[in-house]
């Protein structure tokens, strides 16, 4: 019997050897589900745990579930962030963060539901159902409009490089499906207008060229539509844009040989923002002059020099036209007023431009000396 006895014991303290020590648990687990203010699961989020005691930071990436999961973490006091893209994190864009959560060697769980948070502010806050509603579906519009503006601007950066690279057709494409995302935008509007009337100069079908020089007034005259139906429109350069819109539609217009349609929109883009009306006029006055009509071309020059008496161009411009109108006395020439004043006056303001040397031989075409004294002091009477 003791013999017995004997052997199980030694069996027993066999067994207690064979068994492998446990080692004691150093760190802990996190889990748990994101959910966004519709309570949609937070698909891609970023979860990040900073250690408050020694600053350990991890990162945990969301599943299509919306779940994050990670072993690991040593126990302590710990920040705890969600982000709804990497992108926001390090814009540090939070949706939700949680202050002192404790980390314990088990399994600890933490869900973000940020639907059910808002409510429960709400509820704090004291607002009715319909309040909470009503912020709920404010929210919801943001979160859209966001979206929105995201992917428009892919389709700009999108139609942007094209038209740099030359592929008017795929920036074309481009903003014309951007329109069916969202019409209600100017700027891509007035995009899609300047891909249209860039591209029609390179088409060899004439047809196909005016046809495009049509769509391109369109897509202008939509964005003007829309920007000056704008309300509440907080853009300090409202009206710098659409006087803009007015002039790209202007040359639009004057490229499909519609003048009085060009004229008009020059005269609306120098009245919208009259600082700038100068170069508007001088456009106007450049349009009507290549139509065959001097007069009116040099009474837009003469808006353009009132509004900018130092524009160079506009005299020399008007000096052309006016050669148009000399006369002939027997075998003299005999100039219209004002033609020799326009060179001379370009000459003074410019006197190495573009069009100096042009300036000096039409002047002595005409038996008029040329000034050589601009700018210089003259020598006090004794």
């Amino acid at each position: 019997m003791k013999k017995h006895f004997a052997i199980l014991l030694f069996a027993t303290l066999a067994l207690g050897l064979c068994v492998a020590p446990v080692l004691a648990q150093t760190a802990g687990s996190v889990k748990g589900v994101c959910r966004d203010a519709q309570g949609n699961p937070i698909v891609d989020g970023i979860v990040v745990w900073v250690n408050m005691d020694n600053g350990q930071k991890y990162s945990i990436k969301t599943n299509k579930k919306g779940e994050y999961f990670s072993l690991g973490l040593s126990p302590g006091t710990y920040m705890v962030t969600l982000f709804k893209t990497a992108d926001d994190m390090k814009a540090n864009k939070e949706m939700d963060h949680v202050k002192g959560f404790h980390v314990q060697l088990d399994e600890n769980n933490l869900d973000f539901d940020v639907k059910k948070e808002q409510e429960n502010a709400a509820k704090g806050q004291g607002l009715s159902p319909e309040q909470l509603k009503q912020m709920q579906e404010a929210q919801a519009k943001q979160a859209k409009e966001t979206n929105t503006v995201k992917s428009l601007n892919e389709k700009l950066t999108a139609a942007q490089t094209a038209a740099d690279a030359g592929d008017f057709d795929t920036a074309i494409a481009s903003l014309n499906e951007a329109t069916q995302m969202d019409a209600t935008r100017d700027v891509i509007w007035f995009k899609l207008g300047d891909y249209y009337r860039m591209s029609a100069p390179k088409q060899t079908d004439p047809a196909e060229k005016q046809k495009r020089l049509d769509s391109a007034v369109t897509s202008y005259q939509k964005a003007v539509d829309l920007k000056k139906s704008a309300t509440n429109d907080k853009d300090p350069k409202a009206l710098e844009k659409l006087a803009a819109y007015y002039n790209n539609l202007a040359d639009a217009y004057s490229k499909a040989r519609k003048i009085d349609d060009a004229v008009k929109s020059y005269e609306l883009a120098a009245q919208t923002v009259p600082t700038a009306a100068a170069q508007a006029y001088f456009n106007e006055g450049a349009v009507l002059t290549n139509a065959g009509r001097p007069d009116e071309a040099n009474a837009a020059f003469d808006k353009c020099i009132a509004a900018d008496p130092n524009r160079a161009d506009a005299y020399y411009q008007k000096g052309i036209n006016l050669l148009g109108k000399a006369t002939l006395q027997g075998d003299k020439t005999i100039p219209a007023p004002g033609t020799a004043e326009a060179f001379q006056k370009y000459l003074e303001l410019a006197p190495t431009g573009q069009y100096a040397q042009s300036a000096k031989d039409l002047l002595a075409s005409l038996g008029t000396s040329v000034e050589t004294g601009f700018n210089k002091k003259k020598s006090p009477k004794k």
